[in-house]
């Protein structure tokens, strides 16, 4: 008579459980001050208005560095994908520092991370991404990224993990 064997075990397929940052994986941090709009029914930021930071830091950088006008400029930045995740409360009033790096600079498309602190913390409360494709105002198709934006996304790349 034979035994069963003994299942083998099976590696598992589930995703890593995403953890806070320490500010030193960011070379950039730019402010931001909460609003009392900000705060939901539940005391805290609501999670649409991390979103909303993203896009003010990086864009607020960008147009700081000469390399974005959102008014006249031909290039344009489209995002075409974006996640968060949220590790404690954030809320009005309150200062946050935006943590910004880059960590993937393609031919048209750069994936922006930024890491939002509860200023003077030392992990992130919410740490996301999102990837922009940029394209030709007008035409709306991709362009390379222009050569002056790029070497101001090639200050804040940081290594692929």
């Amino acid at each position: 008579m034979t035994s069963a064997a003994s299942p083998s075990p099976v590696a598992s397929s589930a995703p890593v459980r995403p953890a806070p940052q320490p500010r030193s994986a960011y070379p950039l941090f730019r402010p931001i001050t909460t609003r009392w709009a900000d705060n939901d029914v539940y005391g805290h930021v609501n999670n649409v208005v991390y979103y909303s930071w993203f896009d003010t830091a990086v864009n607020a950088h960008l147009i700081d560095q000469g390399v974005l006008d959102i008014h006249a400029g031909q290039t344009i930045g489209l995002v075409i994908e974006t996640q968060c995740n949220y590790f404690a409360p954030l809320a009005f009033p309150q200062t946050v520092e935006a943590g910004i790096r880059v960590a993937r600079l393609g031919g048209s498309s750069v994936r922006y991370e930024v890491g939002l602190f509860a200023q003077g913390e030392s992990l992130t409360a919410a740490a996301g991404h999102f990837i922009h494709v940029y394209v030709d105002r007008e035409t709306r198709r991709p362009v390379a990224v222009p050569d002056a934006l790029r070497k101001v996304l090639q200050a804040l790349a940081v290594p692929s993990a």
